[in-house]
């Protein structure tokens, strides 16, 4: 194998991996984007978090896109954390605080994407490139869907709800 070709397949390889990772990631998100909202806005009905909702629907454009991804930012240092916990040697604790993070995270970042777009769609760069993102995302999760391992993942989530039930019974 010349090294040119080495080196394109290498970037193909790498590729398709973060690709991948990626629509792992989305798919993930996309999962939990409506239900943990949801129970967000179940939470929000308390009357000072429903006083919050309000404020925040009623910020400017610039003040929406902070309040968006301040909480974003935020989760950084707890994800540098949970790498820390992982080098030193505590696998478990680790992963369950960048498993929280992530299901924290996702939770109050879809909550607010529902409570600032219609700001947010105010700005020209969002509102220009943001139904770019969404169809590129849906593409890739269509894609993801007619996978064998989706389709594996859905038998086994339809097992589990199946057991599940049985179980309460």
């Amino acid at each position: 194998m010349r090294p040119t070709s080495l080196a394109a397949a290498l970037r193909r390889g790498l590729q398709r991996a973060l690709l991948g990772a990626l629509a792992l990631l989305l798919a993930f998100e996309e999962w939990g984007w409506d239900a943990l909202s949801g129970l967000l806005a179940w939470i929000a009905r308390l009357p000072l978090l429903a006083w919050l909702e309000r404020g925040i629907r009623r910020l400017p454009p610039w003040a929406a896109l902070l309040t968006f991804a301040l909480p974003a930012l935020a989760l950084l240092p707890v994800k540098l954390l949970a790498l820390w916990l992982f080098g030193q040697g505590h696998a478990a604790w680790g992963l369950g605080l960048l498993l929280g993070a992530k299901v924290l995270g996702t939770a109050v970042l879809a909550h607010l994407f529902k409570l600032t777009q219609p700001a947010l769609m105010q700005l020209a760069w969002f509102a220009r490139w943001y139904p770019r993102w969404k169809a590129w995302k849906d593409q890739l999760l269509t894609h993801l869907r007619t996978t064998a391992a989706w389709r594996w993942a859905r038998g086994v989530k339809a097992r589990a709800r199946a057991w599940w039930r049985r179980l309460k019974r």
